[in-house]
């Protein structure tokens, strides 16, 4: 390869980034006299006071850091007491005990997914992903010259799998479909029976299920949240976790990978071994971080655990209402748990506005919000937005989406 012409040769994926979206509708605000900027479009609560994490996580991480014993390297896998701790804590809710070595701790639940891709990969496999889903599985799956091949969520039916075209789309290279439990960005909840129905379909069609709980336990509707592992017996499934949504830490980039297999497919030894050489490459969380884990999943924490969820219904609550006033956007259901939703917007009814890109840069630049385009996330003309936000913050910014739409209406 010739050094000097490395940036020609050099292909760069084409797909978003959430990131990278967001990043450019910022540049595209003004300073707007007696409007602030306000953010629906990353889901980082933290941002808002009302989004704090427990005294006791901070304490625990505090402890951790001021005994100095842990500012050395930890094992790739994990410390082994992280390790035993997590598989503890997702062992709760499961009918069999994970093993502390079914757990690999991570950078933050992306550090899991690229692992997760990245060892599952071999020439001429693909992947199955979720539409509209995580755009870092896409980005990922380019990176790792895996296929991605998407199967449809339906938004009339609580954006539920479409599992005819799952089997429609596997062959013999796929190697695994991913599912995002609670939903982001639909802000769904799948039911026992849908998740029993998904294992089933990776069953019949020799495939590992990717299961991306990463906003686990946020869930505030009908339907409670039910971890894809219980199903580990069908078929196996690999699940990805952190800490950083019920905690509300995801800058401590705290997460995990977890095999949930009580029949072995995943323990065999060159996988084992592959999974372990592929942490000798990314190394991990922050030792001082994974250290303080076991006391922050071994404390009872309902109340601030339960404050969390309470707003988090609200700020739902009052989203689907404000979207259900404006006559260009659609909400197909409710938000039953996650941090975010899809709302659907109905172009001819604007005046001026070619698509839901065009859209975004247009309220960004006169509003002063910011919202991210379906596309970002794999629909056209749809709307992600997020709803983990300080609730006057939040009814500011849905009343200038109104008057917003309002302004450019027909």
């Amino acid at each position: 390869m010739d050094v000097c012409n490395l940036g020609q040769e050099i292909e760069v994926p084409k797909n978003f980034t959430i990131k990278g979206v967001l990043e450019l509708l910022m540049a595209n605000t003004e300073e707007i006299k007696g409007k602030k900027l306000i953010s629906l479009g990353i889901g980082d609560p933290t941002a808002h006071s009302c989004f704090r994490t427990s005294s006791a996580a901070q304490e625990a991480v505090v402890d951790a850091l001021r005994s100095n014993k842990f500012n050395g390297y930890a094992p790739t896998a994990g410390l082994p007491q992280t390790r035993m701790a997590i598989a503890e804590y997702l062992s709760r809710d499961l009918p069999y005990d994970l093993l502390p070595e079914d757990v690999y701790v991570t950078s933050g639940c992306t550090q899991a997914i690229e692992i997760a891709l990245s060892i599952l990969s071999r020439p001429g496999a693909n992947i199955l992903l979720p539409r509209p889903g995580f755009p870092v599985y896409g980005l990922c799956s380019a990176f790792r010259n895996l296929e991605a091949r998407y199967f449809d969520l339906l938004p009339d039916n609580q954006w539920e799998v479409d599992l005819a075209t799952v089997g429609h789309l596997a062959d013999h290279n796929t190697v695994a479909m991913v599912i995002i439990n609670p939903g982001n960005p639909c802000g769904n909840v799948y039911s026992y029976q849908h998740l029993k129905e998904i294992a089933e379909t990776a069953k019949r069609l020799g495939i590992i299920v990717i299961s991306d709980e990463v906003y686990g336990h946020l869930a505030f509707g009908n339907n409670p949240f039910v971890p894809m592992g219980v199903f580990g017996s069908i078929a196996p499934v690999i699940t990805l976790g952190s800490l950083s949504k019920r905690w509300l830490v995801p800058g401590w980039r705290l997460g995990w990978l977890v095999t949930n297999d009580p029949d072995g497919t995943l323990k065999s030894p060159k996988f084992v071994e592959r999974l372990k050489k592929y942490c000798d490459i990314c190394g991990g969380s922050a030792t001082f971080i994974q250290a303080a884990v076991p006391v922050i999943l071994e404390e009872k924490q309902e109340v601030f655990f339960r404050k969390t969820i309470n707003i988090l219904k609200q700020t739902s609550d009052t989203c689907y209402r404000k979207m259900k006033e404006i006559n260009c956007i659609t909400c197909p259901h409710k938000p039953q748990g996650s941090m975010a939703f899809m709302v659907k917007l109905n172009i001819s009814m604007l005046k001026d506005i070619s698509d839901d890109i065009d859209f975004c840069f247009k309220l960004a630049k006169e509003e002063s919000v910011i919202i991210l385009p379906g596309l970002a996330v794999g629909l056209k003309n749809w709307l992600r937005i997020i709803f983990a936000v300080e609730p006057s913050c939040l009814e500011e910014a849905l009343e200038r989406v109104k008057s917003f739409c309002q302004r450019h209406s027909r």
